[in-house]
């Protein structure tokens, strides 16, 4: 774990009145792992609607760009400087290279929607399409990519959390514990939904982005999640 990520998470946590796990204890946790449980999800995800974006569903949306607009922050005070990735393939073969390069440079290179994602994010009114404000290295970031460069550094590089479906798990656990309640449910459509898809899903063989769809989880699925995880409290 990354102690110094863990304290000015935990600060800026604390600063917005989030309740929840310390996020200490949640980059430590143990994880019970389900299969059954990620088949579920898969499939639920696989059969759920592409696109089905309500007025309360929106303004989750919009709640959970601004917290991770706020935690994009909080990467620039951790003196790491975001970049867009603009060579072949992608930036990091693993976790653990993710993590030597951040601390060695510096410099979290983030793999651009643009140029990988599952069908469905260009579609209009995709809320995670939309432009965030945000510039890089001359590079307008839409809101999926400030939204990967933040799991990146207070998913992986805080909790040291690998890139198979159990460190994703674990990465997206810790970085759950940043958001307030109300945005869990899009975190989770975001993000745990399709790690099941990819990795438990009917293409799973030849590991293809899915579609990207927008729909509201039941809240079943996000308490499951959370009680996968045994929090180990830290003194």
């Amino acid at each position: 774990m990354d102690s110094a990520l863990a304290v000015l998470a935990q600060a800026q946590a604390d600063g917005r009145g989030r309740a929840g796990a310390r996020i200490a204890d949640a980059a430590t946790a143990t994880l019970n792992w389900d299969d059954a449980y990620c088949r579920r999800v898969a499939a639920y995800y696989d059969q759920g609607p592409l696109f089905d974006l309500d007025a309360a569903l929106a303004e989750r949306y919009r709640r959970f760009q601004r917290e991770t607009g706020e935690h994009f922050q909080l990467v620039s005070e951790a003196g790491i400087e975001v970049r867009p990735w603009r060579g072949p393939g992608q930036p990091y073969r693993t976790s653990a290279e993710l993590r030597a390069a951040v601390r060695a440079t510096g410099v979290l290179h983030v793999y651009l929607t643009s140029t990988a994602h599952g069908p469905g994010t260009r579609r209009a009114g995709h809320p995670m399409a939309e432009p965030s404000g945000v510039v890089a290295d001359g590079v307008r970031l839409c809101h999926n990519d400030v939204f990967r460069a933040v799991h990146d550094v207070f998913g992986h590089v805080l909790s040291g959390a690998g890139f198979s479906p159990r460190g994703e798990f674990r990465a997206s656990f810790c970085h759950l514990s940043m958001y307030s309640e109300p945005v869990h449910p899009v975190l989770f459509t975001e993000q745990i939904a399709q790690i099941c898809w990819y990795f438990y899903g009917p293409h799973a063989a030849r590991r293809q982005y899915p579609e990207q769809k927008v729909f509201a989880f039941p809240e079943v699925f996000v308490e499951e999640f959370r009680a996968l995880f045994a929090l180990e409290k830290l003194t």
